[in-house]
């Protein structure tokens, strides 16, 4: 039922229209987001960024990495589907084996061994795999809490494993959601320095950061080799 509800919401707020699927970023609910970036800005600065700012000064280097290894093994689960579902099915092997390999020789992924052994990682989710069955991205969304997306990507979030695998898995309300809060200091963390790079380099952040997002997704999409626009052909 949540894959058929990410296709149909998906497939309606994109329009299926080849138009979409352009390089600039298609974002006729420019206000909207703007509002819905100045809320994620306001609650970043008032409450996750002074945590995460505080989590590298408690834990030790090698603990972090350990903690991303542990986080980065739980998203290979989904990768290997979605690589499964584009037809990838080389890809999808790889990362379904670094997550036996790294889940049982790496204690609980806490350690990559399965890097060193040639078993490449790969970032696949559902909003790609919906990108590579054809349907267009849509308009440019900010999602309250998570930032930014699109009208394809963002109901196909909720198809991946990590919303509706791991609540199962872990059964227990609290612990869970402590765990997603747990992963979200540490995404945010991650990113302390590009953020620098990002409040020096960009006047208007909110165009700086959604012409970057809508650029990397799309070259995600396309692994890498983007098609031209129709009208540059």
């Amino acid at each position: 039922m949540r894959l058929l509800a990410a296709l149909a919401v998906a497939w309606l707020m994109s329009g299926c229209t080849a138009m979409s699927d352009r390089s600039e970023a298609y974002d006729p609910w420019e206000g909207m987001n703007r509002k819905t970036h100045a809320f994620n800005e306001a609650l970043d600065k008032a409450v996750l960024k002074p945590v995460a700012q505080g989590y590298p000064k408690i834990t030790p280097g090698f603990v972090q990495e350990g903690v991303n290894n542990f986080f980065g093994n739980l998203d290979d689960v989904g990768t290997s589907l979605n690589n499964f579902l584009q037809g990838k099915v080389g890809e999808g092997v790889s990362d379904a084996g670094r997550f036996v390999v790294n889940s049982f020789l790496g204690v609980f992924g806490l350690w990559d061994v399965a890097t060193p052994m040639g078993l490449e990682k790969h970032e696949e989710d559902f909003g790609q795999t919906l990108g590579a069955w054809g349907v267009a991205p849509g308009p440019y969304l900010v999602i309250p809490l998570l930032g930014p997306s699109s009208a394809r990507d963002a109901p196909a979030k909720f198809v991946d494993p990590q919303w509706f695998v791991w609540p199962r898995a872990v059964d227990n309300e609290a612990l869970y959601w402590s765990i997603w809060g747990f992963d979200k200091v540490r995404q945010r963390a991650n990113l302390m320095k590009a953020e620098r790079v990002l409040d020096e380099a960009s006047i208007d952040k909110y165009s700086f950061l959604r012409d970057a997002w809508w650029q990397r997704r799309r070259n995600q999409v396309y692994d890498g080799s983007p098609p031209r626009e129709k009208e540059e052909q």
